[in-house]
């Protein structure tokens, strides 16, 4: 049996999966990055606990060969990129100052950005007026519009968590096996952004009182199977994570500054303050295994 030479956003790979993925590059020249990585996730069976295609993960995989001379990758397609930024800078953004008080807001609705339009918008927004900006998420994900009828008020991500985080692994109390197989159970809220011309008390606590209410659901629907533990992470030098501590998320301690998926200790980062919230009260006998989550299966 093959062994193990590498690995990669969780995922084991053998010389023979590494012989594979040249073989398919060869087998298919014509395919573009985003279809090699796609036709790679059927042939090794690279897929979330819904059946997709991790072809994100699997480019960036894929990028890493490259580097380390094992593949050839075809060449990135200039023109779309620049059409994609260009698509960005051309929506009007409507900046007019929103104040006063909650209730003259309510109903405070969170909506999926859905690919296309809406998508572009929230990247948008993301892009201008965060502080991480739109960087790359792996993984599954939802974007979400927090609207007030037509006004929007800010943007809200959640998407793939930390690979190793040494506070909440132990807390938890689960072993490297256990993670391995149900990391996936843990959602990162890994962008909250209150647009800047939106100044409104206790919006944002009110923001994640309904996320935590609504996500398990909108998760399950898109993605076949419902998390059972939030994270996220403040960046105390700027934040004093106020919205998360009023809405009875559990601080766990800083991080050890490195990335989300530095497992060589390569890379300096700012440490930040870990905030955790269960969304079931059975999450960590989920977490071990010991009880199933939530499910549908993608067939019905």
């Amino acid at each position: 049996m093959d062994k193990t030479i590498m690995v990669y956003s969780g995922r084991n790979f053998t010389s023979e999966d590494i012989d594979l993925i040249k073989w398919t590059r060869k087998r298919y020249p014509q395919l573009s990055r985003t279809e090699l990585a796609r036709t790679v996730c059927e042939f090794l069976g690279w897929t979330t606990p819904a059946g997709r295609a991790k072809a994100p993960q699997c480019i960036a995989f894929l990028k890493k060969l490259e580097v380390e001379g094992h593949v050839e990758l075809p060449p990135l397609d200039v023109s779309k990129i620049r059409s994609k930024n260009s698509e960005l800078s051309d929506f009007k953004i409507n900046t007019t100052p929103i104040t006063g008080d909650l209730k003259d807001l309510l109903p405070i609705q969170l909506e999926i950005a859905r690919a296309g339009i809406d998508l572009k918008l929230w990247k948008r927004y993301i892009s201008d007026y965060h502080m991480i900006g739109n960087k790359q998420v792996y993984g599954a994900r939802l974007a979400y519009f927090i609207k007030s009828k037509e006004k929007i008020l800010g943007c809200l991500q959640f998407s793939a968590s930390s690979w190793a985080l040494s506070s909440r692994d132990e807390w938890i109390g689960w072993n490297v096996q256990d993670r391995k197989q149900r990391l996936h159970l843990i959602v990162n809220n890994s962008r909250f952004l209150i647009l800047p011309w939106v100044n409104v008390k206790n919006l944002a606590s009110k923001v994640l009182s309904i996320a935590i209410k609504q996500l398990q659901e909108d998760w399950l629907r898109e993605y076949c199977y419902a998390p059972v533990l939030l994270e996220t992470f403040v960046d105390t030098s700027h934040f004093a994570g106020t919205c998360y501590k009023a809405s009875n998320w559990l601080y766990l301690g800083e991080t050890q500054g490195r990335g989300r998926m530095d497992r060589k200790r390569e890379y300096s980062l700012s440490r930040k303050a870990i905030f955790i919230y269960p969304l079931q009260n059975d999450f960590k006998d989920c977490l071990k295994g010991l009880k199933p989550c939530k499910v549908v299966n993608p067939d019905d």
